[in-house]
Formats: C-alpha cells, structure tokens, sequence
C-alpha cells in the first residue's frame, strides 16, 4: 500500500480492452520510475470488454502500488483520465495511452519539468511524438487536425493527441470537464494563465488490439469540440483579484 502523505507522482493510465497491453506496459512503468520519487500507478479502465480487470488484479498481487478503477460502461479517454485524476493521491500526474506505443522511460523526463518549476508557473508539460508509428492515414488525419487546432486556438502545440503528459493536479481539476477535453490541455491551461512546456517523446508501434478510435470518429467530433474549446477561451474570466494590505 502506497504512504498518501509520501505520494509525490502520480501515473494515470486510461485503457479499454487492452488486455494484451497492459500488464507489460505497468511493468515497464514500475521500471522506468523505479529510482524515482515516490509515485502510483492507477489503470481506469473504461468498461472493457475483455479480461482486462482479471489480469490487472493479478499485476496488482505483487504491485502494491498499483490501483484499478473501473467504469461499467465506457465513457472515453478524458472520462477516464479524469477519474483517474480525481483519484490520485499525488500533486503531479502523468498521463499515457493504454495501448503501449507511448514508452514508459519518457515519464521521469515530463516530471521532471514539473518537480524543478520552482517558480510554479508551468502547469502542464505536453508530450510531442517524434517518429511516429501510426498507419499514414492516421499520420495524415492528426496533422490536418493538429494544424487546424493551432491555427484556430493558438496553443502553440503541434501535436495534443500525444497521451504523454504531465501535469498539475489541483490546476486539471480546476478546468472545465467536457468529453475528448485531453486533446485541448494546452489551450485550457493556458486560459487559466498556466505555462506549458513542451518535451519531444518517442513512439512505438501497437503490437496488439487495435484502436478504439477512427479517422472519421475523431473527425466529427473534433469540429464540434474545436468550436466550443474557442468559445471558452473567449469567455475566460479576464480580471483577478488582488488583496491590498492591512
């Protein structure tokens, strides 16, 4: 069992039917953060419906710091990050897909961003894919999105679907919660005045299950979102209060 008051990171890891996954991928987390701070690992997993939940109470029989959650139908990565979030007994988090193309060794690098902010300015830390392993259409559709989104919101990111990310948790659970909002980070932090800094990761390639998302999925829904993402950085409180002194 994990000491609440010693926690210091956090890893949050949304999966559905990743059963094939992730016992490897805990077991390259646990390795990778192994010399570093103190630090748990939580697998939301979003109503799979294969033997995920078997397997993780197995991993977690000889891995006390591993904690499972559960939702009983699937509500989607941010739903899932955001239980995960809720969840978590640590200050910083990080963040990385289920699937096992996102290389658990990159995480201490991401924390590390946070853990030595001694000015607390940078709320979030974006991963950014070098070398992608992803199929060309997806390549193609990312991009299109990717640039469509900067342009429009100005976040100065390249490529928000990358699911390595760090960041604070007590400024995450201050932005306001919609379905698919892990793909706009940049953008909300910075509505709420928060820095992000940005780290190049690697990638690798899925080597089993497939992808719960299409191009044409991602597509028809990220039309709506990038409208409503824009809507609330136009409406963000523009005044802050200042205490005088006594």
């Amino acid at each position: 069992m994990v000491d609440d008051a010693m926690t210091t990171l956090s890893v949050v890891i949304p999966a559905r039917n990743e059963a094939e996954n992730i016992v490897t991928l805990v077991r390259q987390i646990d390795t990778a953060l192994s010399h570093h701070t103190p630090f748990e690992i939580i697998v939301v997993d979003d109503g799979s419906s294969d033997n995920s939940i078997d397997v993780l109470e197995t991993c977690m029989q000889t891995m006390p710091h591993l904690r499972v959650l559960r939702h009983e139908r699937s509500g989607g990565q941010s739903a899932a990050v955001h239980s995960g979030v809720l969840a978590a007994r640590a200050p910083i988090i990080c963040t990385l897909d289920g699937d096992g193309q996102n290389p658990p060794e990159e995480l201490p690098k991401l924390a590390e961003v946070l853990l030595k902010d001694e000015q607390g300015r940078v709320g979030l830390v974006a991963g950014q894919r070098v070398g992608r392993q992803d199929t060309l259409s997806k390549r193609l559709a990312s991009r299109f999105a990717n640039g469509l989104r900067a342009w429009i919101l100005q976040d100065s990111t390249r490529d928000t679907g990358c699911g390595l990310k760090a960041f604070r948790r007590a400024a995450f659970l201050r932005l306001p919660y919609f379905d698919h909002m892990h793909r706009y980070l940049p953008a909300l932090f910075a509505r709420d005045g928060w820095e992000t800094a940005h780290v190049d990761v690697s990638h690798k390639p899925r080597v089993a299950g497939r992808s719960n998302y299409s191009n044409l999925q991602r597509g028809l829904v990220g039309i709506v979102d990038l409208a409503g993402v824009a809507w609330l950085l136009r409406r963000r409180k523009k005044v802050r209060p200042r205490e005088t002194a006594k």
